[in-house]
């Protein structure tokens, strides 16, 4: 079903980006129109207040990026941006609550524990704050009841990672996981399973302590010298595994789920084979600016039936220089 959704889904996310880029070509009262719904430069439109409620952790750059497509829609949109997360369940839920009580106008939200979030996501609606989703909870959102989602399929992301690494000729992967429970983790290295043809580990590490996630995998190199692949789901925990095959000696390589601006220079410079590109400074992007199409036009992409797909793309050397320039501003 999933295979016959995508390009369905890829057209919504294109039309979406026509209507939120398009320019007006003429004058008078229907381009004064189109500008004020926001078609060139910035909305005139009334103020808006706009939460965007993440599990990211603390100096995660991947969530930089997402941030920068939040604030370039909010400044178009003449919309107050809140940006706040927290990795545990129980505090992202309490700031949604602090979202409910100030009264915002829309609130985008991650799901990466949604049992722990429903009680408070029905407290928005009932408060009648339309929501959307990004990131985490493609599997969720619609249950949750949700406008929209942005993002990637994890688990058909994971399907395309392994079979990408059956193309390279791995044999043993260790996939590492930082954050055990988190559904959209779990789900990606379930995809790798599912089509790879190899043997695939999965290891837990302490992804709030870098150090230590560099030692954990080091040692499972170090125990098992059949593993030919370290798949990682962050671009930082790349970087620390680039780092743990060389203090192991193995002659493993690394892959990575996202990027940032450092993992691109380690695709360029060989470190690192191949990312997957989720994009999220389209998820930002497309998150905020549809809760400002909801609240002035009544618009939202895939009509509540399909979720808006922004990845997965592969990065890999070959394609590496044309997102290069991109991520040097912290923008992929």
């Amino acid at each position: 079903m999933k295979k016959n959704r995508m390009p369905a889904v890829v057209t919504l996310a294109v039309a979406g980006l026509l209507v939120m880029t398009g320019c007006s070509s003429g004058g008078g009262k229907q381009a004064q129109a189109d500008n004020a719904l926001g078609a060139a430069g910035k909305a005139d439109t009334p103020r808006i207040k706009i939460a965007m409620i993440h599990h990211a952790p603390p100096g995660d750059t991947f969530w930089d990026i997402i941030r920068k497509g939040a604030e370039a829609a909010a400044a178009k949109d003449n919309a107050e941006l809140i940006f706040a997360g927290n990795i545990q369940a129980p505090e992202q839920a309490n700031l949604v609550q602090n979202a409910i009580d100030q009264k915002v106008d829309g609130i985008a939200l991650t799901m990466p524990n949604p049992d722990a979030l429903g009680p408070v996501v029905a407290k928005a609606k009932a408060a009648g704050i339309p929501m959307v989703g990004f990131n985490a909870g493609v599997d969720q959102w619609q249950r949750m009841g949700l406008l929209s989602f942005f993002g990637q399929d994890e688990k058909v992301a994971g399907q395309a990672f392994g079979n990408r690494l059956n193309e390279a000729g791995a044999k043993h992967a260790s996939c590492v996981i930082q954050e055990q429970g988190q559904a959209q983790l779990e789900a990606r290295c379930a995809g790798v399973k599912a089509t790879f043809k190899g043997t695939v580990d999965v290891l837990y590490v302490n992804g709030q302590d870098m150090p230590s996630a560099q030692s954990t995998i080091q040692a499972k190199l170090q125990q098992d010298k059949s593993i030919d692949y370290v798949v990682t789901l962050g671009a930082p925990f790349a970087l620390a595994a680039v780092k743990s095959v060389k203090d192991a000696g193995s002659a493993a390589k690394v892959a990575t789920f996202d990027t940032n601006k450092e993992l691109v220079t380690a695709i360029k410079n060989g470190s690192v084979e191949f990312a997957v590109d989720q994009q999220p400074f389209l998820q930002g992007y497309l998150a905020v600016d549809t809760l400002w199409l909801y609240k002035t036009n009544g618009d939202f992409p895939g009509g509540g039936q399909a979720p808006v797909l922004t990845g997965p793309a592969f990065v890999t050397k070959d394609n590496v220089d044309a997102v290069a320039e991109f991520a040097s501003r912290g923008t992929r």
